[in-house]
This record gives structure tokens, sequence and C-alpha cells, in this order.
């Protein structure tokens, strides 16, 4: 059995006076002797441990078979508790989600488990749960028991817990647009919210209902919002900015086209390189030279070494000095990873610009894209929030139910804040009252007053 709202206090109350009994103080001593012949014995303080072991007992239960958690305070004593609820000498274990949740093994021949109350986080049930439902456990089928009070604080208790393992439950699928939310402290609870509980008020459950749902409501709309100001901001600066962009390289590469289409390889030819001044006509001398050019090449700053086809050609080094590249530079730019095969280089630098065609299609793509992009942006832009009026009709009825509960969102302590605000008078205000009395008057009342 758990239960957090309670705990046994059948030997726990006498220990303070036991142990002031224990001291050497005459004065005290001579206190308990005086309070002790004074006063009656009191009847032990009623708590749910104590009352339900005696409606046990009662029901035929031998007292010794009937276990609290907080009667084994310390380690032994709690390990031989647990051996003994695992043979089945303890038939009834009692204690609080805190010192039987997690940790606890008594598994072997638990047969029912039952939760006394709510707790105030889903993972306290899990605990609660995971303490029968385990492996090592004899019994094939168990019991799991909950129990509530209608028209009681247990209503918000439990559809607390609820919205609480909605939003972990949002968090850990990501299919919702929640992203945020807040935990509701016990004592943060409003004394109107309590005083509808224990009323039994249906409303309340209503309210908190609209709560859960008004917040999500407005969170949507800040989305929507915000997205429409990331349209607008793409309608005028991004996509523009883009597009413009794409279509410079377009015309980089049909300039870039035409100046390779203008410098063609003869038939089973080679159509020369520039090196370093030297103008090659053999493919294996234009090789050799551009391996010579690695030597001037020391980083990442571009070196001239030549033309090939009507591109300026340039050499760095990168991957700290792991890789040797060529550019070839028209109106774009057409880099190429070089080796150590001379010819093997040359074969790579006419694949770079035979590739151009390739890369056209790609920016061409990428700009139809943008322009699509464009227009559904355009199409969307200035559309308002679907959800609108279901937001006031539920903000106009959570008002409405505040304002019949007498219940305001504010804290207590901004309330007493603008409660003391509105009460202090205004010095300003009494400057500007035209003085209705002449001085003698004011005089003669003040003595009047006096008197």
């Amino acid at each position: 059995m758990f239960c957090d709202l309670s705990t046994p206090k059948g030997k726990a109350a006498q220990s303070g006076r036991i142990a002031a009994k224990g001291t050497d103080s005459p004065e005290l001593h001579a206190l308990e002797a005086a309070i002790d012949a004074e006063t009656e014995p009191e009847e032990p303080p009623f708590t749910i441990y104590d009352d339900i072991r005696e409606k046990l007992v009662a029901r035929g239960i031998p007292r010794e078979q009937i276990a609290f958690i907080h009667e084994a305070n310390t380690e032994a004593r709690k390990k031989e508790l647990f051996a003994k609820v695992r043979s089945g000498q303890v038939r009834v274990l009692m204690g609080s989600t805190f010192k039987m949740g997690a940790g606890m093994n008594v598994q072997d021949r638990l047969v029912a488990l039952h939760d006394l109350d709510c707790p105030w986080r889903p993972g306290d049930l899990e605990q609660r749960s995971g303490r029968i439902i385990r492996q090592g456990n004899r019994n094939k089928e168990v019991h799991i028991y909950r129990y509530v009070t209608e028209s009681t604080f247990d209503a918000y208790l439990w559809q607390t817990v609820e919205n609480k393992q909605k939003f972990i439950s949002q968090i850990m699928t990501s299919k919702s647009p929640v992203r945020s939310c807040e935990d509701i402290d016990e004592a943060a609870l409003s004394y109107a919210e309590i005083k509808a509980l224990c009323a039994g008020d249906e409303r309340i459950r209503e309210k908190m209902d609209l709560d859960v749902d008004v917040a999500r409501l407005r969170l949507m709309k800040a989305n929507h919002q915000s997205q429409q100001y990331r349209l607008e901001d793409n309608i005028l600066r991004h996509f523009p900015a883009q597009i413009e962009e794409n279509k410079g390289f377009l015309s980089g590469f049909e300039t870039d086209m035409k100046t390779l289409e203008a410098h063609p390889h003869p038939k089973d030819g080679f159509a020369g390189m520039e090196v370093k001044g030297d103008f090659l006509t053999d493919k294996d001398n234009a090789g050799a030279a551009i391996l010579e050019a690695f030597k001037d090449a020391k980083g990442l700053e571009p070196v001239p070494i030549g033309s090939y086809r009507g591109f300026s050609m340039s050499l760095t080094v990168e991957n700290f000095g792991k890789d040797f590249i060529l550019t070839l530079k028209g109106r774009m730019s057409h880099r190429v990873e070089l080796g150590k095969d001379a010819r093997g280089n040359l074969v790579r630098i006419d694949n770079a610009l035979a590739q151009m065609p390739e890369r056209y299609k790609t920016v061409q793509g990428r700009l139809e894209n943008v322009q699509a992009q464009l227009a559904t942006a355009k199409a969307e832009l200035g559309k308002p929030f679907p959800q609108e009026a279901e937001l006031k009709e539920k903000s106009a009825r959570l008002a409405e139910l505040n304002a019949e509960l007498n219940i305001d969102d504010r804290t207590p302590l901004e309330q007493a804040a603008e409660n003391v605000v509105a009460k202090r008078p205004s010095v300003l205000g009494k400057l500007k009252v035209p003085s209705v009395h002449g001085a003698g008057e004011k005089k003669k009342s003040h003595e009047q007053e006096a008197r």
C-alpha cells in the first residue's frame, strides 16, 4: 500500500518525551512531572496507517503480518523486513513512494498494489507500479487498485497528473506543437480553487481543461504569428536575394560554357596549356609542369600558374598540405583536386570543365525551387489564425469561469500589492482638489477634533 499523505505516529510521537526524560536537567524533569500530573492522557493521534492496520486486524489478519516501512529505520531492519515480505511472513506492507519506490525488490509474492492517494508526478505512479509489475513475481496476474473520493481534491490531483503526462508524451514523441509547459505547485493553488473543489463544483474541471486548451491555442497562435513574420521577411529579403544570386550563377555558367566551346580540343589532339609562361602542346609536358608548380603553392593563398582553354589557373594547398587544388577561373570558379599522376591530372581538369552543364541544371532547379517558395509564401502571407474563433470562445468562457469561481490569474502577492496601491491616498490628487473651507474654518475644525 502506498500513501504519501500520512506517517505512522505511534512510537514516534513519544520519542521526544522519552529523549527528554533521559536528560540530566532537573528543571525539565519537574516540568514533565507537572505536565503529567495536570494533563489527562490524550488519545493517540489519528493516522491513516494505524487506522488501516486496526481495520485489517479486525478483519482477521494477524497484527505481526502487517508492517510499516517507517518501522525499518536502519538498513539491517529494512533488509530483514524485505526478506519477510518476500517469504510471505509479512502479508501487508505500507509506506510512501519515497521509501518504497525505486530500488525496493519484494515482488516475489505480491498479489495486489493499492494507491491510497495521488502523487504529484507521473513518474511516482510508474515507480509504484514497478514494484509489482516486475520480473521475479511468481504471480502471472496482479491487481492494482487506485482510490479516489468524489467531490474532493483528488479530482484536481489526478487531472494535474494527466496534464503533466500529456506534456511529457508530447515532448518525448515530438508530435505536437507544444514546446514548453509549466509545472503547477500544489502550494500555488488559490483558496478559491480549493473552495470550489471541496464544494464538488464541476466547473473546476471545465476550468482546468480550458486552461490547457487556451494555453495550447495561444502557443499555436504565437507560432502562426512568428511564421507570418518569417514569411514577410523571406518575401522582402531572403527569397529575392537568393533569386538574384542564382540568376547570376546561371549567367556565369552560360558565359563559361561559351568560353569552353570557343577553345575546343582538336580532333585526337590537345588544345595546349600555358604553365609559367610556357605554352605546352604535349600532354606529358603539361602534366609534368603542373606537378612542378606544386612547389610554388604554400597554403590557401592562390598562386597563378597559367591558363587552359580560356580559363586562368591557380594552385592552393588545403587540408594541412595534403590536398593540392587547381582552380580554373572564368566568371565562375571550377575546382579540381589534383593527384600525383601527370596525365591523370589533365583528365580531371577536362572532367571538371565538362561538368558545367550539370552544375547549370542544378542551379536552375534551385532557382525554380526558390521561386516556387516565393509564390507559396505570398499565398500564405496574411492568412488569419485558423483557430482564432475557438481561442476567443474558450478564452471568454475561461474568463467567465474565473469570475464565477472568484479566481484571479494574479498571484496573491500581486493582488496584495495592487490593493495597497489602490488604498494609498494620492498626494497629487489632494493638491488638485480645490479647498472648500478657508484657513480659519480649517483651524476651527482642527480645534474641534482636538477637543
